[in-house]
């Protein structure tokens, strides 16, 4: 209930004649009066009309009373005139302030006071004797939480009755203030009145206990007013309103008068529809069949549901971190985790030195050795030195050989190490770590398939196809050990039965699988058995950035060289050696007749497996920017032409070397490893017709003499369908773009 103070407030009656006193004594009765006042109101009982009535002892209430509208009369105050006028309580009756002088004043608060303790003491019991009724206290008391049962902003006779029981709660006005309720009085409504006014709107501060629910009904109407809604707001699930009246469909307008709105049929939110956004909202109202949205709303429902638990899954899965203390560790974890904050920052070499006095009081440590081989991999990389390294993969395998290692930690440093020793040459090294790492955990397929690659960087095809074997026996989905084992599958030129496994293997997507080698080579393999397929491949190879187009696809480049299937002299800037070339080529022809014979096996079977059929016969000079051995013995004027064009016999990805080709020979369509160089092709012995070369989609044909320029890394292919042998020299060159300094840098192929 709220308390009303009004200090110098108007009143409906005239005051009570007040007795004059001397004017030396006013000013001291002001200030008692005033103190008394304050006192007073502070005190105020918290009670209603007609309850206080009772309790005064007035013998009753009035049915028939209804509340009167209040007038304010100001009357104006002199300044001789400082006496308090009465002020009119919340009941109705009026307070004297007119201290001793004026009745009483003392004597009279003192029996308020009284009336104050009664009331408080009392209330129900007044209230239950309003109703001619006997009320148990101690069952009301516990519904006080609720008392303002019909929204009027205080508790009254008519909160009582709803709480005995005796009659139904109102519903509130979602309009109205939780404290005041307006209501607009009829005789007002003929007059017109400022809204601010305070006289045209009174507060309901009380009313009669019996008689005015009725009239009060007919002037006010509960009239539930629009919630008020932004427009770009939907609640995220309907269900969850606090508006009391959602089913209503009465609403009221600014003008005062009824309307009753039908809610269409589309706006109708279907319960399971969540919609979080004004967006989703207009979509919901496009015209679509119930039934359809909801199968949808199913459906992406379930969709989401499962994709979130396959993700909740794999991020799962990721975030398992690796156990790698042991009960010692553990007791010196903090003494660990400073010494590796330290090497996560990038203060490798203080890191080194934390964990190096770590081993050295906590030898029997396993993390503290593992940290400590951890910080020397980082000095060894960022001072680009061996000896640490060498030093950091002894420091693993004293970790991972101390009594009492975890598993995981045992499986790291292993695998570190087998990892740092391929990377310094040490294949043999790393394979036996990885055995030894096999036979430890001999269930981990990702530990077999480490060992697989190790065997191929031996070159021990053989090994590394067992090995492979092992694991899809294992494990027959695996994709990485699909593509490994259809690559050997290949290298054996069991073309057709590589094929599935590199297909299989690229579209599982592990880890591994994603390799230009197996694109390269699963369309090469297409291509042999004549399946059109193999440019999908290539085109999802070079999507993937492992090709620089369909038709090149080396492995090997330097990014933003200038790409051209065909080249002329003038375009590679090798002029001069083009022009030494075509002068002397009856000499390097006769140089080249004359190791032909067969018996001093200087031309030997091209080995990249690149023939479909025929016979095809190689005489090198310089590979890899060297000499062959002494093969320049029986091409001395050959070899001393080139002597002097380093482009030539520099190039560390090229080679120099006789090429003669029989009749029914076929060349697979292929291309060259790297970007960085162009090949030359000089015609010593040419057929006039059946030989054939293409390059892309352009073909030409070799003339002798005559030198033709073309890019390797672009897809090629070769015919010899002529009667005789076909005799050229192939000179390998830098691609002119490339710097001196990348010429010196790059590795050898």
């Amino acid at each position: 209930m709220q308390r009303y103070r009004q200090y110098g407030a108007s009143y409906s009656s005239p005051s009570a004649p007040v007795e004059e006193a001397e004017a030396q004594e006013e000013e001291e009765e002001e200030e008692d009066e005033y103190a008394e006042e304050e006192v007073c109101e502070e005190e105020e009982p918290l009670v209603e009309e007609g309850v206080q009535d009772v309790v005064q002892g007035t013998g009753g209430v009035n049915k028939e009373e209804v509340p009167q509208r209040k007038e304010e009369v100001t009357p104006p105050v002199s300044e001789t005139e400082a006496k308090v006028p009465p002020v009119e309580s919340k009941n109705g009756k009026r307070t004297e302030g007119g201290g001793d002088a004026g009745g009483g004043g003392g004597p009279k608060y003192s029996m308020f006071t009284w009336f104050v303790v009664l009331a408080l003491l009392g209330v129900w019991s007044s209230v239950a004797v309003v109703y001619f009724d006997i009320v148990d206290y101690d069952s009301v008391i516990g519904k006080l939480k609720a008392y303002d049962t019909d929204g009027d902003g205080d508790f009254d006779v008519e909160d009582a009755k709803v709480l005995l029981g005796l009659r139904e709660a109102e519903k509130p006005n979602v309009g109205d203030s939780p404290e005041k309720k307006t209501v607009l009085k009829p005789e007002d409504v003929s007059q017109p009145a400022d809204a601010t006014s305070p006289e045209t709107w009174t507060t309901e501060e009380t009313r009669s206990v019996s008689g005015s629910q009725d009239v009060e009904s007919e002037i006010q109407a509960a009239v539930p007013l629009p919630p008020l809604v932004e427009e770009d707001f939907v609640p995220d699930d309907p269900r969850d309103s606090t508006h009391p009246y959602e089913d209503d469909v009465i609403t009221i307008d600014t003008m005062g008068v009824l309307l009753e709105e039908t809610l269409p049929e589309e706006s109708v939110v279907t319960s399971g529809q969540y919609l979080t956004s004004s967006k989703l909202s207009q979509e919901a109202e496009k015209p679509e069949p119930e039934s359809e949205k909801l199968k949808e709303t199913e459906s992406i429902t379930e969709e989401t549901a499962e994709k979130q638990t396959q993700d909740k899954l794999q991020e799962k899965a990721k975030k398992k971190k690796p156990k790698l203390l042991n009960k010692f560790d553990k007791t010196i974890k903090a003494e660990i985790d400073a010494a590796e904050k330290l090497r996560k920052k990038g203060k490798v070499e203080e890191a080194l030195r934390v964990f190096e006095a770590l081993v050295q009081q906590y030898p029997q440590s396993p993390r503290a050795r593992y940290g400590k081989a951890q910080a020397e991999d980082d000095v060894a990389e960022k001072l680009r030195s061996n000896d640490m390294l060498q030093r950091a993969i002894n420091s693993y395998r004293e970790a991972a050989e101390l009594p009492d290692v975890t598993p995981d930690l045992l499986r790291a440093a292993l695998k570190r190490r087998a990892e740092r020793q391929q990377f310094l040459g040490r294949m043999r090294g790393s394979l036996a770590t990885l055995e030894k790492l096999v036979q430890i955990f001999p269930d981990d397929v990702s530990l077999k398939n480490d060992l697989g690659v190790s065997h191929l960087l031996l070159g021990d095809n053989k090994g590394a196809k067992k090995v492979y074997e092992e694991v899809l026996e294992a494990a027959p989905g695996n994709g990485f050990a699909k593509v490994h084992y259809g690559f050997i599958l290949k290298s054996e030129n069991k073309i057709a039965e590589s094929i599935p496994y590199l297909k299989e293997g690229l579209e599982s997507g592990e880890p591994g699988t994603d390799d230009g080698r197996f694109y390269f080579h699963l369309g090469d393999a297409l291509q042999r058995v004549g399946d059109d397929s193999a440019y999908h491949w290539y085109e999802l190879g070079h999507r993937r950035g492992h090709f620089a187009s369909v038709w090149q696809r080396s492995l090997y480049n330097v990014n933003g060289l200038k790409a051209q299937p065909w080249w002329t002299p003038t375009e590679t800037g090798y002029t001069d050696l083009v022009k030494t070339l075509e002068r002397n080529w009856r000499t390097i022809r006769d140089e080249a007749l004359a190791v032909m014979d067969q018996n001093t096996g200087l031309f030997v079977p091209e080995e990249e497996n690149l023939r479909e059929k025929g016979e095809w016969g190689q005489y090198t000079l310089w590979q890899q920017g060297r000499k062959d051995g002494n093969s320049c013995q029986g091409v001395q004027k050959t070899c001393s032409l080139l002597e002097r064009y380093t482009e030539a016999t520099g190039c560390k990805r090229g080679q120099i070397k006789f090429s003669v080709m029989q009749p029914g020979t076929h060349v697979w369509p292929h291309t060259g490893p790297t970007n960085c160089r162009l090949r030359m092709h000089l015609g010593l012995v040419i057929p006039k017709h059946g030989c054939r070369i293409r390059c892309t989609n352009q073909t030409r044909e070799w003339e002798e003499g005559k030198v033709l320029i073309f890019d390797d890394s672009f897809e090629h292919e070769v015919w010899q369908d002529a009667d005789s042998y076909r005799l050229i020299f192939i000179v390998d060159v830098w691609h002119p773009e490339l710097t001196k300094y990348q010429r010196q840098t790059l590795s050898a192929i």
